[in-house]
């Protein structure tokens, strides 16, 4: 326990000490998210605060996953973080397109795919996996719009996780899934309405990575896991993914920045940044965590579980998006991200 305190302590000090470091940074080199209409902040902010969570995962995590994975495993985790987080940096100095970018993210998910297939599953199961995994870095990068939103539901989604872990039996993954959640508490500090930082793309990108292949891991574990853990990641993914297909529905280029998630039409509306941050943190404490919950306990039901979880998310997201878009704009009384 003193061992797993002090793995968590340093990945909290590691992150806070960064994320410090990078608004200096950041303000020498220009990385400045500029405020506009496809932007929900008022003020120029520094970008790229999320280099901290990185490093505090590389530091911190590979030790509590080697007591339990095999280094191949372990190496596949490394080189994949490192690959998304190398292009989320580029990216955030330099924009690139989006083809280089998914080309990275899709060498990184394969690669650690294969290593935590082999020999234990049948290959078709990377037809599943690989999409999720570019889907999950890719989600978190889209719900990455406001200050604080992204942090609060890595701590959610990371302490979740790190329950069912521990409840597996499977110590070492919780403590690394608990690495997250200390790494992201420290960034917060710094990116709490008003934010001084933002997470940039190497962060959110990273982010995702680190949900999806903690997921994947302890999919492995148990199969019946993946249900608690769609749950958990709810409030994100009927956001993104009914945004992202609306959007393609109605001829928009899907992947160009705008603000249509429901995050950002309740800021257009007038609400606080720290407002709409609960409003999601009320859902996961609310309706997701009883409900992953739920299915944890009767992995039979899971499937029933997480549809309802995202029927009632769907339901919430249409009838809450088409209010907001009738309603008359207020004037926003705050500086955000």
């Amino acid at each position: 326990m003193l061992a797993a305190g002090a793995w968590l302590l340093a990945a909290f000090a590691v992150s806070l000490l960064l994320a410090r470091a990078a608004i200096a940074y950041a303000y020498r080199r220009g990385m400045l998210d500029q405020p506009g209409r496809r932007r929900s902040h008022r003020m120029p902010t520094p970008r790229g605060g999320g280099i901290g969570i990185v490093a505090a995962l590389l530091t911190c995590a590979p030790a509590a996953l080697g007591r339990a994975w095999p280094p191949g495993v372990v190496a596949g985790w490394i080189i994949g973080l490192l690959l998304v987080a190398w292009v989320g940096w580029w990216d955030d100095h330099r924009a690139l397109r989006i083809w280089p970018r998914l080309l990275v993210q899709v060498a990184a998910v394969a690669g650690f795919c294969v290593v935590l297939l082999h020999g234990q599953a049948a290959w078709w199961w990377l037809l599943l996996l690989l999409p999720a995994g570019v889907w999950s870095i890719n989600l978190h990068n889209f719900m990455d719009g406001i200050d604080g939103l992204l942090a609060l539901q890595a701590l959610f989604v990371a302490g979740g996780m790190a329950v069912l872990a521990w409840s597996y039996g499977q110590l070492p993954l919780a403590l690394a899934m608990a690495v997250l959640a200390a790494a992201v508490l420290g960034f917060w500090t710094y990116n709490r309405p008003p934010a001084r930082i933002f997470m940039g793309d190497v962060g959110s990108g990273s982010v995702g990575w680190v949900v999806f292949s903690f997921g994947a891991m302890l999919w492995r574990v148990d199969q019946a896991s993946i249900w608690p853990v769609l749950i958990l990641s709810s409030a994100f993914a009927v956001d993104a993914g009914l945004t992202l297909l609306s959007r393609m529905l109605h001829g928009r280029r899907w992947y160009a920045a705008h603000r249509e998630h429901l995050y950002q039409w309740l800021v257009r509306r007038g609400a606080s940044h720290a407002r709409v941050g609960a409003a999601y943190l009320a859902w996961n404490l609310l309706v997701a965590a009883p409900l992953a919950w739920l299915a944890a306990i009767h992995p039979s039901g899971g499937i029933a579980f997480t549809m309802v979880a995202y029927a009632v998310a769907g339901i919430a997201w249409f009838v809450l998006k088409s209010r907001l878009i009738r309603r008359r704009p207020t004037r926003i009384r705050h500086a955000a991200a």
